[in-house]
């Protein structure tokens, strides 16, 4: 990552004409950019056939008021820039594009709602790092592909302006239904196509897609609790038979929605335990088949993947598991940003945070457990190694390209450790290291896989 950053400078355009660049002397020398010489300028999908002027004494560019305004950029907006002298071509960037689930044009303060104050963050590590971010929704892509999107830019306030299409899309979209959208897909698709973008987090993850793909991997299998798509009575009878707990998820839920913990309390009969915001609601069963059938008119509409109960380490009777949030570093590989304890609230079983879960140092988090001394030393070591590791077996095993990875993970009282699931859209208050500074670890790393992708 050695392109040059430096600083837009906007002119009036009557002094300088839309087809005229003007930048330091020094900058072109070292980039070998020939002078008064027609190239095309590049900004996303813009491209512009330019003359460039040398500046003696001078580190940055300037443009017409124009040709800024076309671009989407204001005066001192810092970016970083490289010749390709091949295509004869001034590349401006990198142009990251974040697709958003919505926006409110009415709450000009915060159009994104809880999610406006990580896109402010974004928008001054982008600055930082000489990026420039815009943040778009699916209504956006109504018509068929243009050059040319309507996006929100933070610039004294936030404002909608036209842009041009990103270099690089960050698919944060938090619904299925959105990301399905016939024009969504097109457009992730045709951009890729059109002008060579990078999409990453293309695509939600399913609980029984992951598990079936790790499966595939034998150097995986230390890491799976038994786990299979549940599809028929003998698949729970014969789940129930083997373990003393069994687990029902949804395939495709989140936040512990709608997850059923069931558990054996007699020779025959069971208790389920049912995860709600309130609390564990339970239920018993005099046997296997009166609870199937409690359940079987859910899986009409609800596929639930069925799994190995574990024995998790607990602190105060409360289950404790792991989030590590794995990203894509400046030079494309995977690397761990965080891991944080997670502790179940009281009367759950789950740890999310919507579920009255508390966040905590791993450190922490192992030492109030009751994890036997002998296991404690090097149990972050072995997270981030698992966390890499089933990282690189998504990437491996998943055809769909990915930035970053919300993998939930835990610790058995034998101190080995286990995958529960992993989140493609991971919240960015889940994973936030608990000694965050004003802009996070993963927020920069986002963005510096970002100018790897895109080549600056």
């Amino acid at each position: 990552m050695s392109t040059p950053k430096i600083d837009v400078q906007v002119i009036s355009s009557g002094i300088l004409s839309d087809d005229v660049l003007m930048l330091g002397e020094y900058l072109m020398k070292r980039s070998k950019i020939p002078a008064q010489q027609q190239l095309t300028l590049q900004f996303g999908a813009f491209r512009h056939s330019v003359t460039i002027v040398p500046v003696p004494r001078y580190e940055g560019i300037r443009m017409s008021q124009t040709l800024a305004r076309r671009l989407g950029i204001y005066n001192g907006t810092p970016l970083r820039f490289q010749y390709r002298a091949a295509s004869r071509t001034l590349a401006l960037g990198p142009l990251i594009g974040v697709l958003v689930s919505r926006d409110d044009p009415e709450a000009s303060d915060k159009p994104f709602g809880d999610i406006t104050m990580f896109c402010r963050e974004l928008t001054e590590a982008c600055r930082k790092q000489g990026a420039y971010v815009y943040f778009f929704t699916p209504g956006a892509l109504r018509s068929s592909l243009t050059v040319n999107l309507e996006g929100w830019v933070y610039h004294s306030g936030w404002r909608r302006i036209l842009l041009p299409s990103p270099d690089v899309v960050n698919n944060r979209l938090t619904s299925r239904k959105l990301e399905n959208l016939p024009a969504v897909q097109q457009f992730l698709k045709e951009i890729k196509q059109q002008y060579g973008s990078h999409v990453f987090n293309e695509k939600f993850l399913d609980k029984s897609e992951v598990f079936e793909a790790l499966k595939k991997d034998e150097s995986l299998h230390r890491y799976l609790p038994e786990s299979h798509s549940l599809r028929h009575y003998s698949m729970l009878k014969s789940m129930c038979y083997r373990h003393p707990t069994v687990f029902l998820k949804p395939i495709r839920g989140s936040l512990g929605k709608g997850i059923i913990r069931l558990a054996r309390v007699g020779p025959e009969s069971w208790q389920a335990s049912y995860a709600t915001v309130n609390g564990t609601r339970k239920q018993t069963f005099d046997n296997l088949t009166k609870l199937y059938s409690s359940i079987s008119g859910k899986m009409k509409s609800v596929k639930y993947l069925i799994q190995q109960g574990l024995t998790l380490i607990e602190t105060g009777g409360r289950p404790v598991d792991f989030r590590a949030l794995t990203q894509k570093n400046a030079s494309g590989r995977w690397t761990v940003t965080s891991i944080v304890g997670r502790t179940a609230g009281t009367d759950h079983f789950v740890s999310n945070l919507a579920r009255g879960g508390t966040l905590s140092k791993v450190r922490e988090a192992v030492g109030k457990s009751n994890l036997p001394l002998v296991y404690r030393g090097d149990a972050s070591a072995r997270l981030q190694r698992a966390a890499l590791d089933i990282a690189k077996g998504i990437e491996d095993r998943i055809p769909a390209q990915f930035g970053e990875l919300g993998i939930d993970l835990a610790l058995d009282t034998a101190g080995r450790v286990w995958l529960l699931e992993v989140n493609s859209k991971p919240s960015k208050n889940d994973n936030t290291p608990l000694t965050e500074g004003k802009i996070r670890p993963s927020v920069r790393m986002m963005i510096q896989y970002a100018r790897y992708l895109s080549g600056f």
